[in-house]
């Protein structure tokens, strides 16, 4: 019992607060633009809190905490599509009945263009705010941390040596992109599974450049053993004494936005090697994935054999880090252009901004019925993956054999 709440509760408070932030980022743009709205909700379903401020607004805490949205005033379609032009005249015309004419301007859907646009955008903006915030709070907590990988040894079947690298050679930079941890080195690598990569190391105090393919293998992931993630490897043992140095507040900021940037580019890496059939998308995870990894945090903090405030310590920082990978995550699944998603919204308002012309309901009720699918494809192709990497596929298979 205590295992399954180390896997769900912690999971379950991280993806809200991500969620909340996102709708947040909604919200406070559209009130800057004097936008009416009738609920902010944190989960879907139905409302176990509520309370209204003083400008009308209703704020929820509801039953299904994954998720949660911002519900703008006359947006009766929970879709957020773009009305037809006659549903917009209906509209206005009972607005002014209701409220006089000025009154209309406070609706979103009579909102200019760009306004809307900036709405929308501002959710998964929001999402790689919230990353830069942490990844820069943590660096400022425990310093710019740098550990160059060293190689200390060749293991059998490598492809390192054969490419001209010796023990002892630093790792400074794969494929122009900086080395500044094993974890750096080991995503890089990874990422370019049968790809000539141009590498550049340090040995003797000069700067060489190479090429290596890094060969396609299963990863090695600490306290992972049973996962069966494969990517790049050339076969190398690495190690390097961590070098840490204390940063103020605007060095963190930068350290922060890189570090949410590098992340980014490593998403769009590898999902542009999908496309070009150079890898399978088995890296792709979902829910159970994220709350497996939250949960393996989770006990593994808890079996640290040290004082109490350091366990707590060394857990919440973690758990930052650990939302501001998902944040991301969340932020540019936001920003694809499916319609169902914020990006889907983005592109009908970057089409009609260029055509002056509204898209038609049959046009937006027939993407709307494709991205379903597409959603849901994705979400089964992202629980297949989570299931078939931490081996309980290949567990559920042992049981019939």
């Amino acid at each position: 019992m205590l295992s399954i709440i180390a896997y769900i509760v912690p999971f379950l408070v991280i993806i809200s607060l991500i969620v909340t932030f996102h709708e947040l980022g909604h919200f406070s743009v559209a009130r800057l633009f004097k936008t009416r709205i009738e609920r902010f909700s944190v989960g879907f379903g139905k409302i176990l809190l509520r309370r209204t401020d003083k400008q009308g607004v209703e704020w929820c805490l509801s039953a299904l905490p994954l998720g949660g949205y911002v519900k703008f005033a006359g947006d009766e379609n929970i879709t957020s599509m773009m009305p037809s032009p006659e549903e917009l005249e209906a509209s206005r015309i009972a607005i002014t009945e209701r409220e006089g004419a000025e009154a209309v301007k406070d609706y979103y859907h009579f909102k200019p263009l760009w306004q809307k646009f900036l709405i929308i955008l501002a959710g998964p903006a929001a999402n790689f705010v919230l990353a830069i915030a942490l990844f820069s709070l943590i660096t400022f907590t425990v310093g710019d941390q740098i550990s160059r990988p060293t190689i200390l040894s060749f293991l059998p079947g490598n492809v390192g040596e054969a490419a001209g690298l010796k023990v002892g050679d630093t790792f400074v930079s794969v494929d122009g992109h900086e080395i500044r941890s094993n974890e750096d080195f080991v995503t890089l690598i990874a990422l370019r599974a049968e790809t000539p990569t141009r590498i550049e190391v340090e040995r003797d105090h000069k700067l060489l450049s190479l090429t290596v393919t890094p060969k396609r293998a299963l990863l090695s992931m600490p306290g992972r053993d049973n996962e069966t993630i494969k990517g790049g490897v050339i076969g190398i043992s690495v190690g390097g004494n961590v070098i840490s140095r204390p940063v103020n507040p605007w060095q963190a900021l930068v350290i922060g936005n890189n570090k949410t940037w590098q992340v980014l580019d490593t998403n769009l890496t590898y999902i542009s090697r999908i496309f070009t059939g150079k890898e399978s998308g088995n890296q792709i995870g979902g829910i159970v994935g994220m709350a497996k990894t939250t949960g393996d945090v989770t006990i593994a903090a808890a079996q640290v054999k040290a004082p109490l405030w350091q366990i707590v310590a060394g857990m919440t920082l973690t758990y930052l880090q650990l939302m501001a990978y998902i944040s991301i995550g969340v932020g540019f699944l936001n920003l694809l252009p499916i319609p169902a998603l914020d990006g889907g919204h983005l592109a009908f308002i970057l089409w009609q901004g260029v055509t002056k012309k509204p898209i038609s309901a049959e046009f937006q009720n027939a993407a709307f019925r494709i991205a379903i699918v597409l959603v849901l494809g994705l979400m089964l192709f992202a629980f297949w993956n989570d299931i078939n990497n931490i081996g309980l596929t290949k567990f559920i298979g042992g049981l019939f054999s």
